[in-house]
């Protein structure tokens, strides 16, 4: 790690509380950044109710205008009107402000802005992907991807370094372009944030709700279980919430399963969530370096997850992992731990510790 101090622009529009799993992973690596002694300048989407500059753990952050009106989704035409107004933003910020390196998140659409400020400026730029905005990755930008592809592979060719959290995501963006330079840094996981506590019979479930995390295989695969005085708890929000509280109510669940909607990853009740859960569940259809994996992982949770994308880079423990879509695999190790009360718990990994992760990063920033 190179001992300048550096100034360093971070770019994102989903930084916190809005987004989901790269919010978070953004906000600690330029708290690590800042801990290191380094000066932070993140440009992220306003909301309402947040500010349009504040300085938070020492990070300054400047939120533009935006058409955005969910914290927990961003639509493409949310994403331009971020652009768009970031880009009228930094052409006057440039003026008075010079940074070292552009640290940025997400090749499409955030790359874009990198590329401009690299042409326009000369500031050069990293970028970490994680996960919609590697071409065919989500089937929901299904018709997107096509129109993308000329000026992604660009974003890719000019980057200094484009990481990855996973070598399951590098590997996607290599079968596209092998024109750039590549580096796996995992996503991380502040240990003293989710702690273990007091164990009840609880299930914890926490995922946006589109129909691609697979809660409805989790709801399928609770029918016939005798749960013994389980309860389920779904945290999240998203367009396949109706689907969901149907399928509750066809399959019997409603005493036990509640969903809780959206709850701030930093609130004290989440913590609680995570705390008190014997069995945490995650049954995404793909999957990049899932953060809430780690977290329940910290908080002494049995995981069972999906053998998809990153997870068995975090999971190695196949018994821990099922066949993903497959709802019989997962009735019949949901069994196994709330019949046989089978212990597969899993110690968390050093290298998933934060500040592990930010050197990493320094030792690719210089």
């Amino acid at each position: 790690m190179k001992s300048k101090t550096l100034r360093i622009l971070m770019l994102n529009y989903e930084f916190p509380p809005l987004g989901g799993g790269a919010s978070p992973v953004s906000y600690e690596i330029a708290k690590g950044y800042v801990k290191l002694g380094h000066s932070v300048d993140v440009v992220t989407m306003r909301f309402k109710g947040l500010k349009e500059f504040e300085k938070k753990d020492g990070i300054n952050i400047y939120r533009v205008p935006c058409w955005r009106t969910k914290k927990e989704i961003c639509h493409p035409w949310e994403q331009y009107s971020y652009l768009r107004n970031a880009k009228k933003f930094l052409k006057t910020h440039m003026k008075t402000h010079t940074y070292d390196i552009n640290h940025t998140h997400f090749i499409i659409p955030t790359g874009v802005l990198a590329l401009w400020l690299k042409k326009k400026f000369g500031l050069g730029y990293i970028i970490t992907a994680h996960g919609s905005d590697v071409l065919g990755y989500n089937k929901r930008f299904k018709y997107l991807y096509p129109l993308l592809i000329s000026k992604w592979k660009k974003i890719v060719k000019e980057a200094k370094l484009v990481i990855t959290p996973s070598k399951f995501l590098q590997d996607k963006i290599k079968s596209i372009t092998i024109q750039g330079n590549f580096a796996v840094i995992p996503n991380g996981i502040d240990k003293n944030k989710f702690k273990p506590l007091k164990k009840q019979k609880r299930i914890l479930v926490v995922a946006r709700l589109f129909e691609n995390k697979g809660v409805q295989d989790i709801l399928d695969a609770l029918v016939g279980l005798d749960m013994q005085g389980w309860k389920i708890d779904i945290v999240g929000d998203g367009p396949y919430r109706k689907v969901l509280e149907k399928k509750i109510k066809e399959n019997n669940l409603s005493r036990i399963v509640k969903l809780r909607g959206w709850v701030d990853n930093n609130s004290k009740e989440m913590k609680q969530l995570y705390g008190h859960a014997s069995i945490f569940v995650s049954a995404s259809y793909f999957e990049n370096m899932s953060i809430v994996l780690l977290e329940a992982l910290a908080s002494g949770c049995n995981v069972l997850a999906s053998n998809v994308g990153g997870n068995p880079e975090v999971i190695t423990n196949k018994n821990n992992l099922f066949e993903v879509g497959n709802v019989d695999d997962l009735r019949m190790k949901l069994k196994r731990r709330l019949v046989l009360k089978s212990n597969n718990k899993i110690i968390l990994d050093k290298r998933f510790d934060w500040g592990n992760i930010v050197k990493g990063y320094m030792g690719v920033l210089g």
